[in-house]
């Protein structure tokens, strides 16, 4: 089945936008199926850096269909001033091939609001460390039925009396926070303004997924962060507040999980984390400097400095298994040029033994868990040049292979390079072999 999933092995920030946008050069559909402006997906085409916040990273695919499930939380702003960017950079036919669910809840305001005073308020080791983007407060209205969906543009004003109820219920936390509700005038006026073009690319995009899945289009499904950050089975409590594994792809996209084909997770070639939460093989050392400078480990939504360690095996393992992945795409491997040795993570000493495949519970309290590591000689040839994975240097080739076999899935790409032709591609799941980006 010409479907395919990408979702994220790790803590997020991966690289999944450029792996995105290279298989999306063969297929026909991308579907975000999940979270909000908090995903920053970064592509590098030719000298040009774009990052999007909510579009798919297929965007720049001029003949894609590009759909916004109904699993994602849409703020309208970042929307239209992603669609306006990329229009002043020249991307033309943007609205005509994009599709929104009617079905995704809205981010409103007051969700923006609540975000930022909860972190601003919050004793420093309870702070989540969230892009205060309102993704949490959101999807808080949708559990408890107050949501405010995109499908309630169509009527402002039964939308004004959904927004009203749903202020009224946040009054005493916004209070308690010391923090003052926006009036519904101006929350109205912003959607107001927003929905004539808002409106015009509302679908039941579920029943467009499905369609194209059965009239055998080649079909992309494109997660957001990553899998320790799933709400289910994620570092729980420093998590998203979406399903951002395999999983949610299915309800994410509106479609029944016998039509996924394939799932594929991304890895980089060491590990990173943004924001506070359990992190076994950080380093705060030169090795960890250099991951951060040469791999320019910062937020791209938020520009804030990530933490950085050695690639972590156990955590990798226990992604494939709850992602079902079926091949790995390697993305940084040239970041680690330089470095005398590496190191990789194969195993935690635990209270109750050593283990090798994460056990989410076990990692809190962190300090109860020691990182078993391997360690492999590095390499000083440059790899942005390499296309072909015989011609990595090799200690770079016996590193590709050795996680590999370590981590239960093969490899099916190596990035070895921001832009979309540093890249090794092993197999096109598309297509079912190997095809140069």
């Amino acid at each position: 089945m010409s479907s395919v999933v990408i979702v994220g092995a790790q803590w997020g920030d991966e690289g999944k936008g450029k792996i995105v946008d290279i298989y999306m050069e063969f297929a026909d559909v991308v579907v975000r199926y999940a979270g909000g402006p908090n995903a920053g997906h970064t592509l590098v085409v030719g000298d040009e850096k774009i990052v999007v916040r909510l579009l798919p990273s297929g965007i720049l695919r001029e003949r894609t269909h590009c759909i916004l499930g109904q699993g994602m939380v849409i703020d309208t702003e970042v929307l239209l001033g992603e669609i306006d960017e990329l229009h002043r950079r020249g991307h033309s036919n943007l609205e005509a091939r994009l599709s929104l669910s009617d079905r995704a809840h809205l981010i409103l305001p007051y969700h923006v609001l609540i975000d930022t005073l909860r972190e601003g308020s919050a004793p420093a080791d309870k702070a989540l460390g969230t892009t205060k983007k309102g993704i949490g407060p959101a999807y808080e209205d949708k559990v408890k039925r107050v949501g405010v969906r995109c499908g309630d543009l169509r009527d402002l004003k039964a939308m004004s009396a959904r927004i009203a109820y749903a202020m009224a219920a946040w009054e005493p936390t916004v209070r308690a926070l010391g923090g003052e509700l926006p009036s519904l005038q101006s929350v109205m006026a912003k959607l107001e303004a927003h929905a004539a073009r808002i409106v015009p690319m509302l679908a039941h995009t579920s029943e467009l997924v499905d369609d194209a899945i059965k009239a055998g289009k080649r079909v992309m499904l494109e997660g957001a962060q990553g899998t320790l950050l799933d709400i289910d089975h994620g570092t729980y409590p420093f998590v998203t507040s979406s399903s951002a594994g395999a999983g949610g792809a299915a309800s994410g996209a509106g479609i029944g999980p016998n039509r996924i084909g394939t799932v594929i997770g991304i890895t980089k070639a060491y590990t990173t984390r943004v924001g506070t939460g359990p992190f076994p093989t950080e380093l705060d050392d030169s090795d960890g400097k250099h991951l951060r400078e040469v791999g320019a480990e910062f937020g791209s939504v938020t520009g804030r400095p990530r933490r950085t360690g050695w690639l972590d095996l156990p955590g990798l393992r226990y992604a494939s298994r709850v992602n079902g992945i079926d091949g790995l795409a390697l993305t940084k491997l040239d970041v680690l040029t330089g470095m005398e040795r590496i190191r990789v993570c194969v195993a935690y000493d635990t209270p109750q033994g050593r283990v090798t495949s994460l056990p989410i519970d076990q990692l809190d309290p962190p300090g109860q868990i020691t990182p078993v590591y391997v360690e492999m000689p590095g390499w000083k040839e440059r790899l942005e040049g390499v296309r072909v994975l015989d011609d990595l240097p090799a200690n770079a080739r016996a590193y590709v292979r050795f996680i590999e076999e370590q981590a239960g899935a093969p490899v099916y790409l190596v990035s070895v390079g921001p832009r979309r032709s540093e890249t090794i591609m092993l197999h096109n799941p598309f297509v079912g072999r190997a095809a140069a980006p």
